[in-house]
């Protein structure tokens, strides 16, 4: 159903549009909230309150964005409020435990020459990622665990951000909207994210190990 036609018949109150609202988008509403809180618990919670948020507005809805767009913007307000709270009410810790993002290069430094004519080149190149193996990876639940596991490594932001753009499909602009960051800000992120994935990736298809 197309956005508009939606959108009429969300404001009718018509049920049974509300419901496919929530059949398409419950899941990827969930999998973004996860990257907020610290328990499934908690972000199907959010996700509730995300539903009775989208209800409540829906008649304020102004069409600035897309819908989705505007309905993951919600969820991520509600995440974030939920979140503070969260962090307010955790026991303090003494090692001042950070969630920033580590300021790890986005590629081992082992695998460039040091000195020498060929300084700052590969001294050995990524390995190309053929017909054989990534395709195969990638279509396999077990790929697809392996990914999962990777992403939810990363730093919250770098996981909201590359679950928004590579998970979702949304673009920079309406990821830069969803969570208030700036386009230098959510390319940077993005690099890092995708950095680290294929990173883990790779020492999984050279190794086995699964281990991130």
């Amino acid at each position: 159903m197309e956005d508009v036609t939606l959108l009429q018949a969300l404001r009718r109150g018509d049920e049974t549009a509300f419901a496919q609202l929530i059949d398409h988008y419950h899941a990827s509403l969930l999998r973004l909230a996860m990257t907020f809180v610290s328990s499934p618990a908690v972000a199907e919670e959010v996700v509730q309150e995300t539903w009775i948020g989208v209800l409540e507005g829906i008649g304020r809805f102004e069409g600035r964005s897309s819908l989705k767009t505007w309905i993951f913007r919600i969820l991520t307000n509600q995440a974030k409020t939920r979140g503070v709270r969260e962090r307010r009410n955790a026991p303090f810790s003494p090692l001042g435990h950070s969630t920033e993002e580590p300021e790890a290069p986005a590629v081992d430094p082992s695998r460039f020459h040091t000195s020498g004519y060929w300084v700052d080149h590969w001294n050995s190149l990524p390995r190309y990622w053929d017909d054989e193996t990534p395709e195969r990876l990638f279509l396999s639940k077990e790929g697809l665990a392996q990914i999962e596991k990777a992403i939810n490594a990363l730093p919250p932001i770098q996981q909201q951000v590359i679950t928004l753009r590579d998970v979702e499909g949304l673009n920079a602009v309406e990821v830069c909207n969803i969570l208030s960051i700036g386009e230098t800000n959510q390319r940077v992120l993005l690099h890092r994210a995708r950095s680290q994935v294929r990173r883990a990736l790779e020492k999984y298809l050279e190794t086995g190990d699964s281990q991130i």
